[in-house]
Formats: structure tokens, C-alpha cells, sequence
């Protein structure tokens, strides 16, 4: 077990807290410890006062605080930063699953199951399947996420799903150009002028950024374009879905209007790794849809040898994704060509570049005190023991989130 001494948890009752007797501390500042991208530090302390990190460093130098937590050994990494997921939702897709794995192949299709399920539902009932899913992500240790709407698909689903999701995070984003609404079936273009213009007007207040799946069953480049270009007059910061599940137009559209993030990527060209490469938009990788759906996995050495910035993320979603990012670094690494070290920068401070933050995803003096505490001695563990519930600790912001294993 952890031992802490004072008040038992080292979190939440005011003044300084030090952890100590952490075996390897990643601060993702490669200024401390080994120099590495991770910055390790072993034998560590940290030490955190409010919401923030104020120390890093070897455990034999930590400075006098008003409480301890003893680590016992066990590692501490920053708490992932999941810059992709669609939690805003009613329904679940069980059966598309099940026929899945019999051999029915993946398409945008499903979604619209999800659709008219979440307009059924009411804002408490979508309210609370949000929070069941980010306490199932919490106690894998997720300390920052992004969610979407995009299963409303009219103005009013729209603007209440974004209603629901800020109450839960300040990362909300516009997905309303997820799929054609069903009712505009037959006049996509109806529905492209729908989302630009009133859909944009009653929900916009509410988001930080505007999404749009631009793929083969939902929008082309056209489409896409207006959409984001829209988002933007409006204050929104874009993203896309880029390349799933065929090749296309998103990620060049996606560097072209300095996107933060062209997510999924698993379908590029030369053109396309050379774009990602020279701009700023950060390549997030979703493996955990690829895993459900059995799709080709993305090429993660070959987007990191041309030096593009990678995030790993989960995707949660009804009908083709998980929560847990520990699983995803265990797939990035086994399948993806990912070594240990590249998928937890990747599902931290990449997470946190694909949100465009400089206060998350990292254990520097300065950040925000979000740290998680592994049963084992080494952050490779998460990929060495895939499956296994290794986080034994999570502390958010500086308070205790996820109590002492």
C-alpha cells in the first residue's frame, strides 16, 4: 500500500504536499533528469501547492512541506491528456459490434443509430452518461479531455449537447457536421448551410472549437471547408477527422487552416506526412477505433521519423472506442511501431499540444498538479503489462482524485 502521512491522502487539505519516494517521475521537460524527451528523474520528489507544481526533483533534495505522500516506490507520469472523444451521447451500439466482429466492415453509418437515441434522451440522462464516462476514464488516470457533440445534428440537440459537455470540461467542441442529418438526406448542401449558419449562431457560444468529419458517407473537402472557415469567423478553433478510412482531402485542409489536430490519420501519402511535417497542426492517432473496427492501424514511425507531433487518444465513442488510454499506449506500442517512451509523450504532452495547452500533460514547476501514480516502478509498464489496471493514484489539479491503491 501507499503510505501518507497527515490527513492520509496528501490532497485537498490545504498548504504544500510533497510526494516522495517515487522510483521515476516523467515530467516531460527534457531540461530535468535523464535530458530525454520524458525528462526522468529517478529516486524523485514533486511537491505541489494549490492547483500547481512548484518542485521537481531528486528525492534526497525535497524541501519541507506541510504533507507527505510516500510513493513507495512506484512511478508517477503526468496525467494523460485525451484531446478526442464523443461522450455526449444516449443509446449504445452492442449489436453494430457484435455484427461487426462477424465480418460486417465499418462505415459512417452507425452513427445515425447514436443519433436518434441521444435526441430521445433527456439533458440529465445525457448529462450523467457524460460523467459515468469520464470517472471510468479518471480512474485510468485522464486528468484532461476533449468531447464533442455531433448526435443531435439539429440546432437544438446541438447547442444542449455543447450545454452538457461544458459543464463537465472547458475543451468542448462543434461536431455538427458529424454526419448529414438525417432529414437532409436527400439536400446535404441544406444541411452544410444549417451548420454554417444557424446550428453555428445557437452553438458557438458554448465551444472552443468546431470538428468536422470529412470522409467518404459524411462531408467532402468542399463541405469541410466552409464548415471550419465558418467556425473560425465565429471564434472557433478547427479540427478535423482526417483520413479514417480512405485517403482525402482532410489532412491537407487541415494543415492549410493551421488546425490544431488532423485526428485518426491512418490513411496518408507522402504529400500528406510532408504537410503535417512543415505546419503546426498536430497528427492525434486514435488506435482504439482501429481496434474495434479492425481497420489498418496508422503508421505512427512513419509519421514520427519525418518529425511531426503525434498525440495518442481514445476516441471514446458509442460504437467504436474506448476510455482508457493505457490500452492505447499499449496498442501504439505493440502495433503502431511506437517505442515506450514515444506513446506516453504522445498521450500527454502530444494530448496537450493537440488542445494547445502548455499547462497540462507535463510535471514541471509551473503546471497544473495533475499526476497519476502507477503500481509499478517504471512508466513502460503500461505497455508491458496491457490490460492490467495499473494506476494506483490519481491526483487532479492538486486534489486527490482517484484514492491511494
Amino acid at each position: 500500500m501507499v503510505q501518507s502521512s497527515t490527513y492520509g491522502n496528501g490532497g485537498g487539505q490545504g498548504g504544500s504536499t510533497a510526494v516522495v519516494g517515487i522510483s521515476s517521475l516523467v515530467t516531460n521537460d527534457p531540461a530535468q533528469g535523464d535530458g530525454s524527451p520524458l525528462g526522468v528523474i529517478r529516486d524523485a520528489a514533486l511537491v505541489m501547492e494549490g492547483d500547481r507544481v512548484v518542485w521537481t526533483g531528486e528525492g534526497a533534495r525535497v524541501p519541507a512541506t506541510d504533507h507527505v505522500v510516500d510513493a513507495g516506490g512506484r512511478a508517477v507520469v503526468p496525467g494523460f491528456v485525451d484531446s478526442h472523444s464523443h461522450l455526449v451521447f444516449a443509446g449504445d451500439r452492442t449489436e453494430e459490434f457484435a455484427a461487426r466482429m462477424s465480418g460486417r466492415p465499418y462505415s459512417a453509418g452507425g452513427i445515425r443509430t447514436t443519433v436518434a437515441a441521444t435526441r430521445a434522451a433527456s439533458d440529465e440522462a445525457l448529462s450523467a452518461n457524460v460523467a459515468r464516462y469520464l470517472a471510468e476514464a479518471l480512474r485510468q488516470g485522464t486528468t484532461t479531455f476533449e468531447t464533442k457533440s455531433g448526435y443531435g445534428l439539429t440546432v437544438e440537440d446541438e447547442a444542449r449537447a455543447l450545454r452538457v459537455a461544458a459543464a463537465h470540461t472547458d475543451e468542448v467542441t462543434y461536431l455538427g457536421a458529424h454526419i448529414v442529418a438525417p432529414e437532409y438526406a436527400d439536400d446535404p448542401a441544406a444541411y452544410v448551410d444549417l451548420v454554417t449558419g444557424p446550428m453555428l449562431d445557437a452553438c458557438a457560444p458554448h465551444a472552443r472549437w468546431v470538428d468536422v468529419f470529412c470522409e467518404r458517407g459524411a462531408f467532402d473537402g468542399d463541405a469541410a471547408r466552409a464548415i471550419l472557415t465558418a467556425g473560425r469567423a465565429k471564434g472557433l478553433v478547427p479540427r478535423i477527422h482526417a483520413n479514417q478510412l480512405g485517403h482525402g482531402p482532410g489532412v491537407q485542409l487541415a494543415v492549410e487552416l493551421d488546425a490544431a489536430s488532423a485526428d485518426h490519420c491512418t490513411h496518408l501519402t507522402d504529400a500528406d506526412v510532408d504537410a503535417l511535417a512543415a505546419g503546426n497542426t498536430v497528427a492525434t492517432l486514435l488506435p482504439g477505433a482501429e481496434f474495434s473496427t479492425r481497420a489498418p492501424w496508422p503508421d505512427a514511425r512513419r509519421l514520427l521519423d519525418a518529425g511531426v507531433t503525434v498525440a495518442l487518444s481514445t476516441d471514446c465513442n458509442p460504437g467504436s472506442s474506448t476510455s482508457s488510454v493505457p490500452f492505447c499506449v499499449a496498442l501504439a506500442v505493440r502495433d503502431m511501431g511506437m517505442t515506450p517512451d514515444e506513446a506516453l509523450w504522445a498521450a500527454t504532452a502530444g494530448g496537450a499540444a493537440a488542445l494547445r495547452r502548455e499547462d497540462v500533460g507535463r510535471l514541471a514547476p509551473g503546471a497544473r498538479a495533475d499526476l497519476v501514480l502507477l503500481d509499478a516502478p517504471s512508466h513502460v509498464h503500461l505497455a508491458y503489462r496491457p490490460g492490467v489496471p495499473l494506476v494506483a493514484g490519481v491526483w487532479r489539479a492538486g486534489e486527490q482524485a482517484v484514492p491511494l491503491g
